[in-house]
C-alpha cells in the first residue's frame, strides 16, 4: 500500500513574526475601525508598544510579509477579501500633540482635530483647516491633505518616517515631495511625526475660524453617514463633485452604496453595503464622467487588500 500524498503545512504568519512588547491579533476585524464599516480582516493586525518596538519588528521581520500602515480608516477602503501580512495601526503612544513655541509637534496618530484645538488654545493660527479634516497626522503626510485653500505642506517644517528596514528620518518639508493629494516618500516608509509651523494670532479669531469651518462641513458634507471622505481628488482646473453632477450620478446606488445627495464627491454605506459595492459604484462613477465630460477622475480614496 503506498503511502498517503504528503501535502506540508504552511505555518500561520503570526508564528513567523518577531517578539514584540506590542500586540498581535490574528485574523483581526478591521470592518469596525473603517469609517466606511465594510471590508474583510487583517491577516495579523499589530499595535506596537512604542517607537523602538516599531522599529525593531520592522528590522527582524521576514523579508516577504508585507506591510500596510492603518490609520483611523477615514479615507480608506478596505476591500472584502481583506489585507494579507500584517496590517500596523500606531495607538496612543504615537498621539502626543506638544507645543514648542510657535510650533506645534504632534505624533503620527494624533487626530487632525486635536492638532488644531491645541494649536488654537497656543494662539497659533494657519492649522484652523486641519479641523476640517477626519484623519491623523500621519495620513495627512501621506496625501498632502488639505482643506478649505490650505494643504499639510503649507505648515510642514519636518517629518519623521521610519524607512522598511527600522531606519528612522527626519526629513524636511522639501524633502517629502508634497503635491496635490500625493507625497514622494516611498510607500512602505511610516510616519511617526510631525513638527508643523503656527503664526501666532487671536484665540478667538481662531476659534471663529474653527467654528466656520465645523458649521460648513455639517452643511454640506454627509458627516453623520457612513463614508470616506472625499473619493476623487479634484482634476486640474474642476472640482470632483460637478464633475459627478454633471454626469448625473448624483443618488446613484449600487447594491448598498450610494453617492451622497448631499455632497456628490462622498460616498455611502447606506447599510448593508460590501467593499465591492462601493469600489464598484466609484468605478461606475468615474467611467460616467470620463463619458460626460472626458475627465478620468482619479481615486483619493485609497482601496487596501484582496477583492
Amino acid at each position: 500500500m503506498s503511502n498517503p500524498a504528503y501535502y506540508p503545512t504552511v505555518e500561520p504568519l503570526i508564528t513567523r513574526l518577531p517578539k514584540v512588547r506590542g500586540r498581535y491579533t490574528e485574523n483581526a476585524s478591521l470592518h469596525k475601525v473603517t469609517w466606511f464599516q465594510v471590508g474583510g480582516p487583517a491577516e495579523v493586525l499589530f499595535k506596537p508598544a512604542d517607537l523602538e518596538d516599531l522599529q525593531n519588528f520592522l528590522k527582524e521581520k521576514p523579508p516577504l510579509v508585507p506591510v500596510t500602515i492603518l490609520g483611523v480608516g477615514s479615507n480608506v477602503l478596505v476591500r472584502d477579501g481583506g489585507i494579507r501580512g500584517v496590517v500596523i495601526r500606531l495607538g496612543r503612544e504615537f498621539a502626543s500633540i506638544a507645543q514648542d513655541g510657535t510650533h506645534i509637534v504632534a505624533g503620527a496618530a494624533a487626530l487632525d482635530v486635536n492638532v488644531a484645538r491645541v494649536a488654537a488654545d497656543a494662539g497659533l493660527t494657519g492649522m484652523e483647516f486641519l479641523f476640517g479634516i477626519p484623519g491623523t497626522i500621519g495620513g495627512a503626510l501621506r496625501m498632502n491633505a488639505g482643506a478649505y485653500g490650505s494643504e499639510i505642506k503649507d505648515i510642514l517644517i519636518s517629518a519623521q518616517v521610519i524607512d522598511d528596514e527600522g531606519n528612522l528620518h527626519n526629513l524636511v518639508a522639501g524633502q517629502l515631495g508634497l503635491s496635490y493629494r500625493d507625497c514622494e516618500v516611498p510607500k512602505g516608509w511610516i510616519f511617526v511625526g510631525a513638527t508643523l509651523a503656527g503664526t501666532p494670532a487671536s484665540k478667538a479669531d481662531i476659534e471663529r475660524r474653527m467654528d466656520e469651518i465645523a458649521e460648513k462641513r455639517e452643511s454640506t458634507q454627509p458627516i453623520r453617514s457612513r463614508t470616506g471622505g472625499s473619493t476623487f481628488a479634484n482634476p486640474d482646473d474642476r472640482r470632483a463633485w460637478e464633475l459627478v453632477d454633471q454626469a448625473g450620478c448624483r443618488g446613484l446606488k449600487i447594491g448598498g452604496a450610494m453617492v451622497s445627495e448631499k455632497h456628490t464627491n462622498f460616498l455611502i454605506n447606506t447599510g448593508g453595503a460590501t467593499a465591492a459595492d462601493i469600489e464598484n459604484l466609484g468605478d461606475e462613477v468615474r467611467m460616467r464622467v470620463f463619458r460626460h465630460s472626458g475627465v478620468e477622475l482619479r481615486w483619493e480614496i485609497e482601496r487596501l487588500g484582496e477583492k
